[in-house]
Formats: structure tokens, sequence, C-alpha cells
């Protein structure tokens, strides 16, 4: 499972073997020896010399693999990939996330989610996890009264037992429950900005899909990318990809027959966001950043996600109603 001490326990790599090893031994294969797969990436020529954060729109479980072997292939970039804690709930999955250098990112829900399932040997029920989630959000906001929410449904063995949740010690009689889990929150979201700067440090390119969910119309963007963003000044790509669900249409990585589209937008330079600079130094992901500064960080987001959507199919554009086609309840986190 992610915790924290496996947060501290990646080592990224300049040339991620596990990305070398399985574009030779499975994408290479796949793609250009099963006819019929066409990968097409427009205005490649638009990508900086230098390392980007591509945002890319999130179709299904595997719509970056085409990508990342074509920069590989004919650019020789290499780059990681913002993944769900989810996929590190087996030895397998979570061993090959790491040997091809993604970063797992770390949600409140999957904390949330993954606690309780360790503590009441069940998950929570869609109405449980939604108190709980209020309630640890209402704890972070300096606005809110976390007594406001009625916890008097959730079991008192989830909120009064001293324990370990995911390698950070949490003492009723010291704290809330609501304060443990951000406390959780903070420490791994610490770990998770260093494994972005070292992916910086090391010149990979990073992807985000900064949707957050898979679902194959666009959804509104969140707006943990813009505080990697903003806060280390680098440049954005928007990338459109279509097509990808209909050749990876299931949870096996070996793609059908089929046509994937990427569409590389204008890059989107530090200096382009200057309404949305931060003339102050912040802790990304921290309650107070998000505080201070979430209008600017979702205004941020919502301009990179219109380059999205400006790349995208119709079919793959945002709805109307901005729900989700793809996954819904705590299956997000586990």
């Amino acid at each position: 499972m992610l915790d924290l001490p496996r947060l501290q326990r990646i080592r990224l790599m300049p040339r991620p073997i596990g990305q070398i090893a399985f574009g030779w031994s499975v994408l290479a294969p796949n793609y250009n020896l099963l006819p019929g797969i066409d990968i097409e990436i427009e205005n490649i020529d638009r990508i900086p010399r230098q390392p980007v954060i591509f945002a890319m729109n999130h179709t299904d479980r595997f719509n970056y693999f085409p990508l990342m072997y074509k920069l590989w292939r004919t650019k020789g970039r290499y780059m990681t990939v913002w993944v769900k804690g989810k996929y590190y709930e087996t030895v397998g999955a979570g061993m090959f996330m790491e040997l091809t250098s993604n970063i797992p990112t770390v949600s409140r829900g999957y904390i949330i989610t993954k606690d309780f399932t360790l503590t009441m040997g069940r998950r929570p029920t869609e109405a449980e996890y939604d108190t709980l989630r209020a309630r640890v959000d209402a704890e972070a906001d300096p606005d809110s009264d976390p007594s406001s929410v009625d916890i008097s449904q959730i079991p008192e063995k989830l909120l009064h037992t001293k324990r370990d949740i995911l390698g950070v010690q949490f003492d009723p009689n010291q704290e809330s429950y609501a304060r443990g889990i951000n406390n959780v929150f903070a420490a791994m979201m610490r770990e998770f900005v260093k494994l972005n700067e070292r992916s910086f440090d090391l010149g990979l390119d990073l992807l985000v899909f900064p949707q957050g969910t898979r679902s194959i119309r666009l959804l509104r963007g969140r707006i943990g990318m813009m505080e990697i963003a903003l806060r280390y000044k680098k440049t954005i790509v928007p990338v459109g990809c279509n097509g990808c669900d209909l050749i990876y249409t299931g949870s096996v990585p070996i793609a059908k027959k089929g046509k994937v589209v990427y569409r590389i937008g204008e890059p989107i330079h530090y200096d382009e966001l200057s309404e949305f600079h931060i003339d102050e130094s912040f802790e990304p992901f921290s309650a107070e950043a998000e505080h201070k500064h979430r209008d600017k960080f979702q205004a941020a987001a919502d301009l990179v996600m219109d380059r999205i959507n400006d790349l995208l199919d119709p079919e793959y554009q945002f709805s109307a109603d901005l729900k989700s086609t793809g996954v819904w309840g705590t299956s997000r986190f586990m």
C-alpha cells in the first residue's frame, strides 16, 4: 500500500529502467507488430527542449503509454507521471510504478478510505465517507467549524482508537480524528513535493491529469498541478488525447487496433500566467497556501483546461454539466 515510509523510499531515475524495459518488451511489440495501431502526435515541434509539465485529459488507465513511448523513441525524452495511490495496493503494480519512475499522488480521500478499511475491516459507506470528508475538510479550512459536521453516526472505534495511520502516529487523546488525517496528508504531501523537485532536478518531463479521475468527457481541473507549476515556475504544455479509450478498453495494458491522436497545444510559459503569480514563498498543498491562494490556483487550472478542451474531438470535450463519465465513490481510492 501507499504510506509515508513507501513515499520516502521511492527513488526516481533519469533514465527509468522500468520505462525502457516495458517499452521494449511490451509497447514496441504491441504498437509495431500488431497491425492497425496508429499513434499520431500533431504539432510535436511545439514541445520545448527543456523539461515541461504535460497537462492531458484522462480517458482510460493507459492513455499516457503511447505518448510516453513516442516521445522516448523519437525524442529520447523520459517522463514521470502522477499516478493514484491505489495502484500501490498490490506488490506487482507498486513495483512497476516505482521502476517506471512514477510519482504516487496522495489525497485526503485515499487516506480516509484506507485508514477506515484497515481500522474497521470494511470500506466506508458513501454516507460515512462523505461525512468524514466534510469533517476533515472543515478542520483544514480556517473559515469553517468542524463541529458543524455531525459525526454521531461514525463508528466510535474509528474516532477514538490510537493507531498508526499510514506511517504517522494518531493519538485521539492529543488530537481529533480530522486533525490526525490532515497531519497524515501534510506529512505525505511534503514527500510528494520532494519527489516532484527530484524529477525536475533529473530533467524528467512531468505528466499530470489535472481533472483527477478518469472520464471520457473532460472535467474541471483540480488545483494541484498549478500549485507545483506556479511554485517552481514551470512551462505547461496542454495535450489533447483522442481515441486512446478505444484501443485500451480494459485493465490489461495491451492495445487493440485503432488510432490515437495527441494534439500538442501552445506551451503556457510561466510569464504568461502573470495574473496568477504568487509573490511570496508558499508550500504546495499546505492548508495555508490552498486557503490563501485557491482562487488563483483554480483560475489558472481553468485556463489550462480550456486549452486542453480546444485540442479534443467533440466527444471528449467538456460536457454541459462537467460530470464524470468514469469512476465514482470510494472505488476512486482503492
